[in-house]
């Protein structure tokens, strides 16, 4: 029942209830109504904010969240938030995160952000020097860790990466939480040997944890010294933790032991982890002639070619130039050879943008309309699909000569993405399957001899979308500028 707009409690419970529910649309004329009656009332204000925010209209979040930041103007964390807003809109608020801090100058997570800001408006050696301060403040602190080894590798300073890490962890060598940090790392820039070595290391100075055994599996298996893998990962085996669930079934792939991977993937398709299993489980029945891949990854309803028309493209292709200025290559990414923005791109307020997420928004709801029927038991298809449409996150990327994406999926999508803004001309690009698009085919490192289950050229102003479990990269291609949008649809709530 909806809530007299004159008792602000009963709108408040109506309208959070509406936010945890994905159903801010229905919820904001009266928000809004209580507000008005109301205009000193700080949580109607900042209810109205967070409402407009879930629907990615920045514009009215920031009035609200700017008149609720003048009625409490000691509180931090309202301060912070909109700071945030602000951020995600485009606006500068370096500033506005000093303000906050001021309020908590001990907030971790708002140093954090303040590093985002200073990203936002091209000052990377600022953000560096922000997380040393932290760091210097808190040595432990473990996202300015991840942040500042990322950063530092974006800079080009791929040999000492880690150094600031390396010195915490000497310091405390018994912080796992510090040793995981490092080994993600690692991981994610491809240094097995450095990684193989840490986890030894770890292990010696810190004690037996799983952690260790995991990921000197893991690295043991990169390097191709899969008996010893198995033999750490087989000791293991008897716990029930997806991670190592995940590294054995990779683990099981590469010696060739099909059957024994697909099994334990499908021990998991059941799980709320399953997103980590599908796209494994999906190449083992297609080794396997397993009909049920059909079912998984095979119907071509699950793909979608479109052409948009989100206003001129040159235009966009400008916008996103912009943001993209002395941004190096991120670590934790798929990108090679280019460079990949931060924050959520359709929060931008640039009427290219606003134009783009319009039309993207229209394009996947006659996406969800033409899957196939629902299953209950499908990772796609058991989602609802009467819910409003929510990204989990949008960017863009730009890539150079030689450019690509390795083999990857996104763990915390729905529905992946890739729109074409700007691409070389077919001389520079390269012959055919340059630059396309690869939907479906297994890592290389895995060793399986299965090839890409659909190859989609790219043309400017064309939307590829897919399941987000399934695996996707591209073709490097020759010379020129490759400029895309992407952006991963949130599962409905």
């Amino acid at each position: 029942m909806i809530p007299d707009a004159a008792d602000p409690d009963a709108v408040l419970a109506f309208g959070r209830a509406a936010l945890t529910a994905g159903e801010e649309e229905g919820a904001i004329p009266l928000v809004t109504e209580a507000a008005r009656r109301q205009p000193d009332h700080v949580q109607l204000h900042l209810l109205l904010a967070r409402l407009h925010r879930a629907l990615d209209a920045l514009a009215p979040a920031i009035a609200a969240c700017d008149r609720a930041a003048m009625l409490a103007p000691g509180d931090a964390g309202i301060a912070q938030l909109r700071a945030a807003f602000h951020l995600e809109a485009g606006r500068p608020a370096t500033a506005l995160f000093d303000t906050a801090l001021s309020l908590a100058p001990g907030d971790q997570p708002l140093r954090f952000a303040r590093v985002s800001a200073l990203l936002a408006g091209q000052r990377s050696a600022a953000a560096i020097a922000a997380l040393e301060a932290g760091l210097d403040e808190y040595p432990n602190w473990v996202e300015g860790h991840r942040r500042l080894a990322n950063l530092r590798w974006q800079a080009g300073q791929t040999e000492n990466f880690t150094a600031r890490l390396e010195q915490a962890l000497a310091a405390a060598p018994r912080q796992l939480a510090l040793w995981g940090v490092l080994f993600m790392t690692l991981g994610a820039a491809d240094r097995n040997e450095a990684l193989l070595e840490a986890a030894r290391r770890g292990r010696a100075l810190a004690g037996g944890h799983l952690m260790f055994d995991v990921n000197e599996a893991a690295a043991l298996d990169a390097l191709g010294e899969t008996e010893a893998a198995g033999a750490l990962l087989d000791a293991i085996a008897g716990f029930s933790d997806p991670m190592i669930a995940h590294f054995r079934v990779r683990h099981l792939l590469r010696r060739g032991r099909i059957e024994a991977a697909a099994a334990l993937a499908e021990s998991w398709l059941a799980k709320p982890e399953r997103e980590m299993f599908v796209a494994y489980l999906g190449a083992a029945w297609r080794l396997l002639g397993d009909p049920r891949a059909a079912w998984l990854e095979g119907d071509p309803r699950l793909v979608s070619i479109c052409e948009l028309d989100p206003g001129p493209l040159d235009a966009l292709a400008d916008v996103l130039r912009e943001l993209h200025r002395q941004r190096g290559q991120p670590l934790d990414q798929s990108v090679r050879g280019g460079s990949q923005t931060e924050g959520a791109l359709f929060a931008l307020e640039a009427p290219e943008i606003v134009r783009l997420r319009a039309a993207v928004v229209e394009a996947v709801a006659r996406h969800i309309a033409r899957l196939p029927p629902p299953d209950p038991a499908h990772p796609t298809l058991s989602a609802a699909r009467d819910r409003p449409i929510r990204f989990a996150g949008s960017w863009s990327v730009r890539l150079t000569g030689a450019g690509h994406h390795v083999v990857h999926r996104h763990q915390q999508g729905w529905l992946s993405s890739a729109f074409y803004v700007a691409l070389p001309d077919g001389a520079a690009r390269g012959p055919a399957p340059a630059g396309w698009l690869t939907l479906g085919e297994p890592p290389p490192e895995l060793g399986l001899d299965l090839p890409a289950m659909r190859l989609i050229e790219p043309a400017p102003g064309r939307l590829v979308l897919f399941p987000s479990t399934l695996w996707h990269s591209t073709r490097p291609f020759g010379a020129g500028e490759r400029l895309t949008v992407a952006f991963d649809v949130a599962p409905p709530r």
